[in-house]
């Protein structure tokens, strides 16, 4: 069985706790990270999509999840390195419903259509 070639997932600061897959990466897929100040490699937990957020680190509930230098998100829960890091386990800090947008369509939940 051939061995599956590491994904790519780019790093933009050296502070940052998450990068960006430069191409999908399936559940198991070793994942090869640049960018940073020294490349590194981990295991995707699950399906990440092309663009998506892994996490490099462990990020504990309530931490912040830092990407080009600055804080983008709060983890809502515990995150694992390897972990997809998107809606439904990353909220904004400047807007209470991002904990609950749709992780797909990124729609919110509180909104009610007639």
């Amino acid at each position: 069985m051939p061995v599956e070639s590491a994904a790519s997932a780019f790093q933009v600061h050296a502070a940052d706790n998450v990068a960006t897959l430069l191409g999908e990466a399936s559940a198991g897929a070793p994942l090869a990270i640049i960018g940073s100040a020294q490349p590194t490699s981990l295991t995707a937990r699950e399906t990440i999509a092309m663009g998506h957020k892994v996490a490099l680190a462990a990020v504990p509930e309530g931490a912040s999840i830092t990407k080009f230098g600055v804080v983008i998100g709060i983890a809502m829960r515990p995150i694992e390195p390897g972990e997809w890091v998107h809606l439904h386990n990353c909220r904004s800090q400047l807007d209470e419903r991002s904990g609950h947008f749709d992780v797909h369509t990124g729609e919110p939940g509180d909104n009610v259509y007639v």
